[in-house]
């Protein structure tokens, strides 16, 4: 699988990442033999980046990966987790009043989140999360959801990101986020590597254009695309579908379903085109898409290196669709 390097560092990742917040139990519980499985599936698919956070089930994530990529040559990986929460410990009693869902993973609740941006807290977020992971340092960190906290990410969470890469205890820096505005200012206003830029480079959401790839082009720095699929409906259009993790409005299924058509009709599955799509843009280094067993991650690479003819985007195009 083709590998790119993230803007002037020296850190590669391949086109297509291993997203793992599932196999910390999203939503629902992954047992780690399949969790495992899933890890593996990926190694033999030729991928080789694998992106992780402290957020994804309070640990869970980087633990099992950390433990599924153990045997592995360590320069034959890039791993990237997130920093911005980190993880206290509750009390017995907190954690017996907690029930159901663990900011949407499927954990015991033995930790809390906690919104932390500063120089100390950063420092702490990375030391932990080497510690799960197993590993002396990590390929690439970046700032996890720092929408309500932008003061303190640009005045210290950043610059400790900057402190942790030239000790070398961090190989690239950046920030990742479901918006585009902040992530364009860290484009522009600090020595980021690479930004991780989730749902506004999609069929449906075409936002990172107006001026977020454009920076990150005239700049040298990489973009890696997440949630391609919308969180679903762009992977399977059909009433009842989520996107950006809610209903799909009618008519962004009405559009969905008509993609859909249109890709077919080149022997395309819509999947394929999602999934190629944004990597036509020279900023971006490569696309994440978030599986939970070998079944999905290797259906994920079969879409990867599905063919998709120029006539498609055309198609898309003429009929107003992108």
């Amino acid at each position: 699988m083709r590998q790119i390097r993230l803007g002037r560092s020296a850190v590669e990742i391949t086109e297509l990442a291993f997203g793992a917040a599932a196999i910390g139990n999203l939503f629902t519980e992954v047992d780690p033999e399949q969790a495992a499985a899933a890890v593996d599936a990926a190694w033999d698919e030729g991928i080789r980046y694998f992106d992780t956070a402290p957020h994804y089930g309070l640990g869970l994530s980087e633990r099992r990966l950390g433990e599924a990529l153990r045997h592995r040559p360590r320069d034959a990986y890039t791993v990237s987790t997130k920093a911005g929460r980190l993880l206290d410990p509750l009390t017995p009693a907190e954690a017996a009043a907690r029930h159901g869902l663990s900011d949407g993973f499927a954990v015991p609740h033995t930790h809390r989140r906690r919104w932390d941006f500063s120089a100390d807290g950063i420092r702490r977020s990375v030391e932990d999360s080497l510690g799960r992971l197993g590993l002396d340092r990590v390929d690439i960190v970046y700032l996890h959801d720092p929408d309500d906290h932008g003061e303190a990410a640009f005045r210290e969470g950043y610059p400790a990101l900057e402190r942790l890469r030239a000790e070398g205890m961090v190989g690239a820096i950046g920030a990742g986020m479901n918006q585009t505005a902040m992530l364009t200012r860290f484009v522009r206003e600090t020595d980021v590597d690479a930004v991780l830029c989730a749902g506004r480079l999609t069929l449906l959401d075409q936002s990172a254009l107006d001026a977020l790839l454009p920076e990150a082009a005239a700049r040298g720095r990489s973009v890696v695309v997440g949630g391609v699929f919308n969180s679903g409906l762009l992977a399977d259009p059909r009433p009842g579908a989520t996107y950006d993790y809610a209903a799909a409005p009618a008519t962004l299924l009405d559009r969905a379903l008509r993609m859909r058509t249109i890709a077919e009709g080149h022997g395309v599955p819509l999947r394929a085109a999602a999934l190629r799509y944004p990597l036509g843009h020279p900023a971006v280094a490569g696309v994440l898409v978030g599986t939970r067993s070998a079944d999905e991650v290797r259906d994920a690479a079969a879409q990867l290196r599905t063919p998709v003819p120029d006539a498609l985007w055309d198609d898309l195009r003429t009929e107003g669709l992108l």
